[in-house]
């Protein structure tokens, strides 16, 4: 098969490209370029920037016509928009990489399935971006001019593992040496990560699986733990003691950290998925376990000299002790306030 991959080095198309290349087809990558890649085999590059939506276009309308196209980094409906102008008519299939932040949240049920309403507020722009672009392909969607396959992964890792601040990898430093690590709430609400290899091949076998044509999918972690527990597997993996976990207020750490936005739309709710029709329709398997995975990822981190050092980031210390100092002056407020008279002598 003759596959394009818009994007093609991201944590999941770098699992993607190799697979592709291992079982005979050609591919060819669009991007700017300036990522390097992790694997090696005979793809095509076409260097461009898939935001020059004429140049884009122009430079897709010469290649000749593809069995599928995989866009995995649409993240605005101006995207899409130029995927329907440049791509209609032209593959036997269209595959776009969502995410499972379309759905309300908190979910109505659980575990969440494709018929779920999507219902992303404003607020969070990542969530309500993709779901007009999935609406945008949807409308396009047509068995023969656009077919159309919707894949969702949730959290999806290689290296980097997700946290209740985002960004960085200081914190891992932190597990490591023992030091207090801040968690969202009371660190319960419920997580599910997935290995990109495993989120990778299932978007392999819908490349050309006439079942996935007009079809979404959850591709999805299928261990759902508490952040708590999240923290003591990466703390572990690091080689570090149990860990001591700071728990914070949700809407308080939002407020007061800008690195916490993520929680107060994400995080704090529980994130449970159905893959069954991934399952049934494109073979997914959830293969590596986390404690597995989260071992691999720290440790690849840290041969690669990727852990920051805790120290440079004193502003986290700081978040630490003004929550502490609040907290012990309200419980003690509290206490007074609720203490019984003591009789005059």
């Amino acid at each position: 098969m003759r596959v394009l991959i818009i994007g093609g080095t991201g944590v999941i198309s770098s699992g993607i490209t190799p697979l592709l290349l291992r079982r005979g087809d050609e591919v060819v990558l669009y991007n700017r370029g300036a990522s390097g890649v992790e694997f090696e085999g005979g793809f095509e590059l076409v260097r461009g920037d898939r935001n020059d939506f004429a140049q884009f276009e122009t430079a897709m309308k010469r290649q000749r016509p593809f069995d599928c196209v995989v866009d995995m980094i649409g993240f605005v409906p101006a995207q899409v928009e130029s995927d329907i102008r440049a791509f209609r008519g032209r593959t036997g299939q269209f595959i776009f990489c969502s995410t499972v932040d379309v759905y309300q949240k908190p979910a109505r049920r659980y575990p969440i399935t494709e018929s779920e309403p999507r219902r992303a507020v404003p607020e969070f722009r990542y969530a309500y971006d993709k779901v007009a672009c999935e609406r945008l392909l949807e409308a396009a969607y047509h068995p023969s001019d656009f077919p159309l396959t919707i894949i969702r992964p949730a959290h999806t890792y290689v290296r980097r593992l997700v946290h209740t601040l985002r960004g960085g990898t200081y914190w891992v430093d932190r597990l490591r040496r023992g030091m207090p690590v801040i968690c969202h709430g009371d660190g319960q609400s419920l997580w599910g990560s997935c290995h990109r290899d495993d989120v990778a091949k299932a978007f392999v076998n819908a490349i050309g699986n006439r079942k996935a044509i007009g079809e979404d999918y959850h591709v999805t972690g299928e261990e759902w733990m508490t952040w708590d527990q999240i923290y003591a597997h990466i703390a572990d993996a690091a080689g570090g003691p149990p860990p001591e976990l700071v728990h914070i207020p949700t809407d308080l750490l939002v407020r007061a950290v800008p690195e916490a936005e993520w929680c107060g739309l994400n995080f704090q709710y529980d994130n449970i998925f159905d893959n069954s029709k991934a399952h049934r329709d494109l073979g997914f398997e959830y293969t590596v376990q986390f404690p597995e995975g989260s071992r691999s990822a720290v440790q690849a981190l840290l041969q690669r000299g990727e852990v920051e050092n805790a120290d440079a980031h004193t502003w986290y210390d700081d978040v630490i002790s003004e929550w502490r100092a609040m907290s012990g002056r309200f419980a003690s407020a509290l206490q007074a306030a609720r203490a019984p008279n003591t009789p005059g002598g």
